[in-house]
């Protein structure tokens, strides 16, 4: 059987960990709020009434590319690409190429990104395989116009992070909706931690400092799943209604 991802692959390393994926979607969260088509994500209601179970969703089929075998994983997503159709068909319009390119960028973006907050730097070779896992569930998807590897793909990533975000009413509703089902504590920690992963750019519209009050507890956090309290933490720091679902997103641990 011939896996869509490699069995050693670094990708699945990333995603393997509830952390660091909730690292990833952290990140993305911050930056599907300022993105100019995110009014297509308000159109069935699902993102701002339940933002956690909209990303655990996500989660879901992401995982299931990465874990599966290729024509599973060629299987949910072209489930993907149907249920992104059905949506263009109930509304009339048609979701523009670069809004797929978009959130195929910022998995690539925060699949680094995470992984080295939480883990260790990659090296060039490991970005390239992060890269390329993700190239082809765009080229599945029938997206156009992406670059073939990962030096060419970082002008075009920062090209879209300059010409398709901007800090919207949807942006200012969307982080409102995290606070709501969050809460006030966990709304600070996502804020947080979206610091540590986001470009430079997400940074500037959201008003984003450098500094984040996790940066000091990394460490701490490293050693906590050493000693195998993490996943103490990661309840106290998450809403209970998702403990199931965290512990779901976990393949395996180091």
């Amino acid at each position: 059987m011939i896996n869509f991802v490699e069995n050693d692959s670094v990708v699945r390393k990333i995603w393997g960990k509830s952390d660091t994926i909730l690292f990833i979607f952290a990140g993305a969260s911050a930056e599907f709020a300022l993105n100019k088509a995110v009014d297509w994500l308000y159109f069935t209601g699902k993102l701002p009434s339940d933002p956690l179970g909209r990303l655990f969703s996500t989660v879901r089929y992401a995982k299931k590319i990465v874990f599966s075998s290729m024509d599973d994983a060629n299987a949910a997503i072209d489930t993907m690409r149907k249920i992104h159709s059905a949506v263009e068909q109930n509304r009339g319009d048609v979701i523009p190429d670069w809004a797929y390119r978009d959130v195929l960028f910022m998995l690539i973006h925060y699949s680094i990104a995470a992984y080295e907050v939480l883990e260790k730097k990659l090296s060039d070779a490991e970005k390239e395989e992060v890269y390329n896992v993700f190239y082809r569930v765009g080229i599945r998807m029938g997206l156009k116009e992406l670059p073939e590897n990962y030096i060419e793909w970082l002008p075009v990533r920062q090209s879209h992070l300059m010409e398709n975000l901007q800090k919207s009413e949807f942006t200012i509703d969307l982080f409102k909706q995290y606070k709501k089902h969050l809460g006030a504590m966990r709304y600070k920690v996502l804020l947080e931690g979206q610091k540590l992963v986001v470009p430079k750019r997400v940074k500037e519209l959201m008003h984003f400092s450098n500094f984040s009050i996790i940066t000091p507890f990394i460490p701490i956090y490293k050693f906590s799943r050493v000693i195998k309290i993490d996943d103490l933490l990661k309840n106290i720091l998450l809403p209970s209604d998702y403990k199931a679902q965290i512990n779901e997103l976990d393949v395996h641990k180091d």
